[in-house]
């Protein structure tokens, strides 16, 4: 098993996110979203996912976006935000311990949540 370890600079936001988005695009459910429906630069992609989780745990103000609009077009399915979310966690609890990576966590499923009301997938 891995040390696992604070989440406490942009290389463990880096790790995350690599890790995260490694199993992302390996699952057959969700990874064809990310490969063939969004078709994801993922050269280009990655950067903004570490700017964005670094303002959000490392308060950074980085991250220039926003997230949501381009999920619109995407047919996503409660399903689909459900696995994301199992992955995520997964990912943070096979690396990291403590409050960054609960806070990690609950931010993940606030993320799913409202994008699930906003694609009116679920009620608020």
């Amino acid at each position: 098993m891995k040390t696992r370890k604070p989440i406490e600079n942009r290389e463990d936001i880096r790790l995350l996110v690599d890790e995260f988005y490694s199993k992302v695009r390996q699952d057959p459910y969700i990874g064809p979203i990310f490969t063939d429906v969004a078709k994801v630069d993922w050269e280009e992609h990655l950067p903004k996912l570490y700017n964005f989780w670094a303002d959000l745990l490392l308060g950074e103000d980085t991250y220039r976006g926003r997230p949501f609009p381009p999920h619109m077009k995407l047919n996503l399915q409660q399903g689909h935000f459900e696995q994301w979310l199992r992955l995520f966690t997964q990912t943070v609890d096979e690396n990291f311990v403590g409050l960054k990576a609960s806070e990690a966590k609950s931010r993940a499923l606030r993320i799913a949540r409202n994008f699930m009301i906003n694609l009116s997938l679920m009620d608020n």
